[in-house]
C-alpha cells in the first residue's frame, strides 16, 4: 500500500479525515462563520455548491463547532422527505414518538423546542441535506415552520444544504414566501490554484508523511486543470497518484504520473 511506501500514519485523502484537520480554504471559514453565527441567532440559512466542492465537510466542521452543552443539532437527508416525515425524524432524533398527522406532529416539535429552549436552555439547529432533491409541498412548509409565534420568533435554526440547482429552484415564483425568509446564502466556490496546492499539503501534513513535498508544482497545476479546483476529484487524483507512484517505485509524483492517472484510472470519475 502507498502508505507504507512513503511512511504515512494517517491516509490523507480519505473521508474519515477529522473535522478539525481537515482544510479550511477562506470561503470555507467564511462559511462556517456564518453557520455559527446563524445557529446562535435561530436563523434560516441556505448553502449551496456543486458536487463535490465541501458541502459535507462544511456541515462536519459545523457539527464539530457547536457546543453540546448549548445546542442541539439535528441532521436529515433524504431525497423523498414529506412534512410529515420532516417532522417524524426531527422528533425521532429527539427521542419522541412522532403523532401520525402533519399538524399534530407540527405542534408537537414545536413544544419540544419550546422545553429544550426553556427549561435545557439549549437552542436547537436542523440540518437538511440534499435539499435540492425535496418536493415543492416539502419546501412549501419551511414558512409555516418559520412562522412562529405571530412571526416574532423562529423556533430554530434551519440549514437546507444543496447542490447549485437549489438556489435555482428557490427563485422560482413560487417560492417567493420561502425565499423571503431566507437570512442568510452561503456559496462555496471552486477551490483556487494556490488552494488546491494548500489543500493537498494540508492533507499530507495530516499524513505525518516523513516526505512533505511529494507533488511537483506542474503535477499540482496538472491536478488543478483535471479537477477544476473540486476537492472530492483532488482527493481521487491525489490517491490514484500516490497508488501508481508506490507501483512504480517513484518517491517524487511528476506531471508525468498526474497525466497518467487522468488518461488511464480516472475514466469514469472527471
Amino acid at each position: 500500500m502507498y502508505e507504507e511506501y512513503f511512511g504515512m500514519k494517517n491516509l490523507p485523502f480519505t473521508r474519515d479525515v477529522p473535522a478539525n484537520r481537515l482544510y479550511e480554504s477562506s470561503s470555507m471559514a467564511d462559511a462556517l462563520g456564518r453557520l455559527c453565527y446563524a445557529a446562535d441567532r435561530q436563523l434560516f440559512v441556505v448553502v449551496t455548491a456543486d458536487s463535490g466542492c465541501g458541502k459535507s465537510t462544511l456541515i462536519r466542521k459545523f457539527s464539530a463547532a457547536l457546543p453540546s452543552e448549548s445546542y442541539i443539532l439535528l441532521y436529515l437527508s433524504d431525497s423523498k422527505l414529506t412534512p410529515r416525515w420532516f417532522y417524524k425524524g426531527m422528533l425521532d432524533q429527539l427521542g419522541v414518538e412522532s403523532r401520525y398527522y402533519r399538524g399534530d406532529a407540527k405542534r408537537q416539535l414545536q413544544k419540544e423546542i419550546e422545553i429544550i429552549r426553556g427549561v435545557r436552555r439549549k437552542k436547537v439547529v436542523c440540518v437538511l441535506d440534499e435539499a435540492h432533491l425535496l418536493e415543492r409541498e416539502t419546501i412549501e412548509e419551511f414558512r409555516f415552520l418559520l412562522n412562529y409565534n405571530f412571526d416574532s420568533m423562529s423556533p430554530m435554526a434551519l440549514v437546507l444544504v444543496g447542490q447549485s440547482e437549489l438556489w435555482d429552484k428557490l427563485k422560482l415564483q413560487r417560492y417567493a414566501a420561502v425565499r423571503q425568509r431566507i437570512d442568510i446564502n452561503c456559496v462555496l466556490p471552486h477551490l483556487e490554484r494556490y488552494e488546491t496546492e494548500q489543500y493537498i499539503k494540508s492533507h499530507l501534513a495530516y499524513s505525518e508523511c516523513p516526505q512533505q513535498e511529494i507533488f511537483t508544482e506542474r503535477a499540482i497545476d496538472d491536478i488543478y486543470k483535471e479537477t477544476t479546483g473540486i476537492p472530492r476529484l483532488i482527493n481521487r487524483f491525489c490517491e490514484k497518484s500516490l497508488m501508481y507512484a508506490a507501483q512504480q517505485q517513484k518517491r517524487l509524483i511528476d506531471e508525468h504520473i498526474v497525466r497518467y492517472v487522468a488518461e488511464n484510472e480516472m475514466l469514469s470519475g472527471v
